[in-house]
C-alpha cells in the first residue's frame, strides 16, 4: 500500500459538493499517543496514521459558520454554531489519510441529530461559548446529551505570530482531506477540500478538559506537543465513498 503524501494544498478530488461551511477561530491541541492504544477505536478497514511511529490525539475548538447543502444558501441560524471535537488520525487500505472523530460536541441540537442519523458521526449536544479578549481565545463546553451529561472542557490560548514554514508535524496534524466514519455497517470516507491553512503559533494558558477521557482515550500527561491557532478557512465536502474490505 502506498500512503498518499501529506500535502498542505492539494487539488480538489471530487466533482460535486455535498456540503459547504466555514471553520473559524480554531485552536488545535495535540498529544502524542501509542498507536496500539488508538487502533481499537478506529473504524474497520483503517489503522492509525503515524508520524515517526507515533499517533496523536487532538482536541480542537472552533466556530462552525454557514453550513449549506450543495450550491444552495447557508442554513440560517442552525448552520452556525460552536464545536469542540476529539479526533484521531487514520489511513485506510487504499492509502487515504483521514480524521476519525471520537466525539464532536456542538451547540445546536438539530445538526447533531442530522449528523448522527446520516453519517453515524458521534455528535453530541452541548452548551458552548467562545470568548475573545484581544489575542486570547477562551473555549468552554458542557455536555447536555446524550452523555456523559455534564462532561466539561475549558481551554484558553493566546494567539501568536503567523507560521511561515510549518513543521512536518504541523502539516501532518492539519493537512487532512477527509474523514473516516462507521455508518450502517460500512466504513465511509468523506472527502473535503479547503485552501491551505493560515496557521499561527499559540500558547496554552489554561486547560481543564474531560472530553478526551470521555472519548475513551487516556488522560493526556504533560503539555501538548503542538498548540496551533487558525483564523479559519472555507470548506467543501464531497460525497462519501465506501471503504471496501480487503
Amino acid at each position: 500500500m502506498q500512503i498518499e503524501p501529506v500535502d498542505p494544498a492539494p487539488a480538489s478530488t471530487f466533482p460535486r459538493t455535498l456540503l459547504r461551511q466555514r471553520w473559524a477561530d480554531l485552536t488545535f491541541l495535540h498529544w502524542a499517543v501509542d498507536p496500539e492504544l488508538v487502533a481499537p477505536l478506529l473504524p474497520a478497514g483503517t489503522r492509525p496514521d503515524t508520524l515517526d511511529g507515533t499517533a496523536h490525539v487532538g482536541l480542537i475548538g472552533f466556530r462552525m459558520v454557514g453550513v449549506g447543502f450543495g450550491r444552495g444558501p447557508a442554513v440560517p441560524y442552525l448552520g452556525t454554531f460552536w464545536e469542540t471535537n476529539v479526533r484521531l488520525y487514520s489511513v485506510d487500505h487504499t492509502g487515504r489519510r483521514a480524521v476519525v472523530f471520537r466525539s464532536l460536541d456542538a451547540s445546536r441540537l438539530i445538526p447533531v441529530l442530522v449528523a448522527r442519523i446520516t453519517l453515524g458521526l458521534p455528535y453530541l449536544w452541548s452548551a458552548m461559548r467562545l470568548d475573545h479578549d484581544g489575542d486570547v481565545r477562551s473555549y468552554r463546553c458542557r455536555r447536555r446529551w446524550p452523555g456523559p451529561v455534564g462532561t466539561t472542557s475549558e481551554m484558553v490560548v493566546r494567539v501568536g505570530a503567523p507560521i511561515r514554514r510549518p513543521t512536518a508535524l504541523e502539516h501532518f496534524l492539519t493537512a487532512r482531506w477527509g474523514l473516516h466514519t462507521r455508518a450502517y455497517g460500512r466504513t465511509l470516507h468523506l472527502p473535503n477540500w479547503h485552501p491551505r491553512w493560515p496557521l499561527h503559533r499559540a500558547e496554552l494558558l489554561h486547560l481543564d478538559d474531560e472530553l478526551v477521557t470521555a472519548a475513551g482515550l487516556p488522560t493526556p500527561t504533560g503539555p501538548p506537543v503542538s498548540v496551533l491557532y487558525s483564523p479559519g478557512v472555507p470548506v467543501r465536502f464531497g460525497p462519501p465513498v465506501a471503504v471496501r474490505p480487503r
